[in-house]
């Protein structure tokens, strides 16, 4: 199964695994499994890196070296991921989040998140 990881599930996975839940460590470490991260959530990683947050102060190169070396498969953002934005309920505000809603829907890959409002949403998404 093709597994798209929210922004906090990569950033535990890599730096804080004591705060993945145990399903999330099992499907992440299940090796049938196809480990997906967006560049959106290196540019959600990067912006707010900046912006002093302290939960995300993992170097965004270092962070997509790491998962590309570890075998995740990167990504990209396509203007089809983008007009899927539009069709999306407002239920959740932050841009970078509904990016990967989006990109989970057009792609029709499965979004892991521990955000409840994320799972709010219909379609491939499981909250972990």
């Amino acid at each position: 199964m093709k597994l798209l990881l929210d922004t906090h599930l990569l950033l535990w996975a890599a730096a804080h695994p004591e705060r993945l839940s145990a399903q999330a460590r099992e499907l992440i470490e299940a090796p049938d499994n196809e480990l997906v991260f967006s560049a959106a959530s290196l540019w959600e990683i990067a912006i707010k890196r900046g912006l002093g947050r302290s939960d995300f102060q993992l170097e965004p190169r270092v962070l997509r070296r790491a998962l590309i070396d570890n075998g995740y498969v990167e990504l990209p953002i396509t203007g089809e991921h983008a007009l899927v934005i539009d069709e999306l309920a407002p239920l959740h505000k932050d841009p970078f989040d509904r990016m990967l809603i989006a990109q989970a829907l057009s792609e029709g890959i499965t979004l892991l998140t521990a955000d409840a409002a994320v799972a709010q949403y219909p379609g491939p998404i499981r909250r972990v």
